[in-house]
């Protein structure tokens, strides 16, 4: 048997791209992750398809695994001869029970390795506009458990030194201990006029800010409804928020954008989203899966050489397209002499990645744009093949064969009604909790509204909406939807910046 590792990872603060690459490198080579609620799904859709995950997060009072347990899980797992990640919010070593981890594995002989993480000590206070230390007000600063049972006879914390001893205190998950840390610091010397913060969410586009002072907190956090997880800071630093402040500053923070795109292609646009400070939900009304059948396509491949024009709509089917290519055992010099045509930008893009480039790239980014650019070079005679997606527009074939040529239109891939839970979506809806909705094409429109069912038109209305395109603008129309927005560019990028020019508009 294989000798198993055991790595023991810190995830960092709440933001996943604030991993490290060393962490990432680890997660996707992983037999089995051991994480904690704070790990973003988004880091675990990076691991292998057939990883085993197990789930052993901690909420106050609610504990699904026992700390010596899953000390004796990674033991366990290790022993099986696996690669096992031991993934942490923050940093193993901070308040993360690290060491204890280690120790066992040292007693049992597993090899083991830290990998650190960005702890939120640091991290949420930058992220609030709050520098743990600087120059003429914080030459120091602490890092205190806030988790400390209030009620043990005696504290191992020493608040007569700690109170005033530096200038900037950090009290990692203690929200719910704030009126016995703050009566401690109080009694200790710190006076309660001293500015201090309470962040929740710290990283994270929920991230919420509550400025106020050590005697006031524990007051301040039961009036807005802090809940952990959280971070209590003390210190004048606090101060310089007013002006630091840069996350939650960002043009849609504090909104919240429902993705509709199918899950391979979501990250895209909800990067872009979340770079301007929305919080994204993924929640796909389409799913890409290959045709009911390969053999229109295959007769296609086959006779490649016969074709003038081959006509790519799309970057999807541009890889199934060469997808289906290489399981055939064939790559691009089957193409012949056949000239290109790509709709859009990004679809010359992944042509690229083929090593093709395309003989024509209309600037018009639709159907129409390819026949206007290809009047004048469709000859009588002429053979086009056109793989797309199973049900597509019809006007671009229509038009060809117009003008005297022989087209095949194939199906390269189909998209179905993604799984996605309609009813939460729809709930999310009528409570006011989604404030954009975001279609990239007339599939998405049409079956989102297959998930929200027949009240959907009525549902989508109540957000924002914004729309790729003139087609996809007019499937939302035909549906009773009216869009906010309509991308000149069909593009992500395109879209994004139109969303920007409404909001800016608004004044947010």
């Amino acid at each position: 048997m294989k000798q198993g590792i055991v790595y023991l990872v810190g995830a960092g603060p709440g933001d996943y791209k604030l991993i490290s690459v060393r962490a990432l490198e680890y997660i996707q080579i992983a037999d089995t992750i051991v994480y904690d609620r704070l790990a973003d799904d988004r880091l675990l859709a990076t691991a292998r398809p057939d990883v085993e995950l197990i789930y052993v997060g901690k909420a106050s009072s609610d504990h699904t695994m026992r700390q010596e347990d899953i000390n004796q899980l990674l033991v366990d797992k290790a022993k099986e001869g696996k690669i096992v990640v031991r993934l942490k919010g923050g940093d193993p070593f901070v308040f993360g029970r690290g060491g204890e981890e280690a120790l066992l594995l040292i007693e049992n002989a597993i090899p083991f390795e830290i990998v650190p993480g960005i702890t939120s000590a640091i991290s949420v206070p930058a992220y609030a506009g709050i520098p743990v230390t600087h120059r003429g007000i914080a030459t120091s600063f602490a890092v205190v458990t806030g988790h400390e049972d209030p009620t043990k006879p005696e504290s191992t914390i020493k608040w007569s030194h700690l109170a005033t001893a530096v200038d900037t205190l950090v009290f990692l998950m203690g929200v719910e201990n704030l009126p016995h840390i703050t009566a401690k610091l109080i009694e200790h010397g710190r006076a309660a006029d001293t500015p201090a913060a309470v962040i929740r969410w710290g990283t994270k586009p929920e991230q919420r800010v509550l400025v106020t002072t050590v005697g006031q907190a524990a007051a301040a956090v039961v009036e807005q409804g802090f809940k952990p997880p959280a971070i209590f800071i003390v210190g004048e630093v606090v101060n310089l928020r007013e002006k630091l402040a840069w996350f939650d500053q960002r043009l849609l923070f504090g909104k919240t954008a429902l993705v509709t795109r199918a899950r391979e292609q979501a990250s895209a646009l909800t990067s872009e989203l979340e770079s301007l400070g929305a919080q994204c939900i993924e929640a796909p009304a389409i799913k890409l899966v290959p045709p009911d059948s390969y053999e229109e396509l295959d007769q296609a491949i086959h006779k490649l050489n016969t074709y003038n024009w081959l006509i790519f709509t799309s970057v999807n089917g541009v890889e199934a397209f060469f997808d289906r290519l290489q399981e055939m055992k064939f790559d691009s010099r089957v193409l012949g002499n056949a000239r290109i045509a790509a709709i859009g930008a990004q679809t010359a893009t992944k042509l690229k990645n083929y090593g093709i480039l395309a003989d024509i790239v209309p600037l018009e980014f639709r159907a129409e744009g390819i026949i206007e650019a290809l009047a004048g070079r469709i000859e009588s005679g002429m053979s086009i093949l056109i793989p797309r997606a199973l049900v597509a527009r019809d006007i671009l074939p229509e038009k060809l064969r117009e003008m005297g040529a022989t087209v095949d239109v194939v199906p390269v891939y189909q998209t179905l009604t993604a799984d996605t839970d309609g009813k939460v979506l729809a709930d999310k809806l009528k409570a006011g909790e989604i404030d954009l909705v975001t279609f990239t094409s007339s599939s998405t429109v049409t079956n989102l509204l297959d998930l929200l069912g027949s009240q959907g038109a009525e549902l989508v209305q109540l957000a924002k909406v914004a729309c790729i395109g003139p087609i996809t603008a007019g499937t939302c129309l035909t549906h009773g939807i009216t869009p906010d927005v309509i991308s000149e560019e069909y593009t992500i990028k395109g879209m994004v910046q139109a969303i920007v020019e409404m909001y800016e508009g608004e004044g947010k």
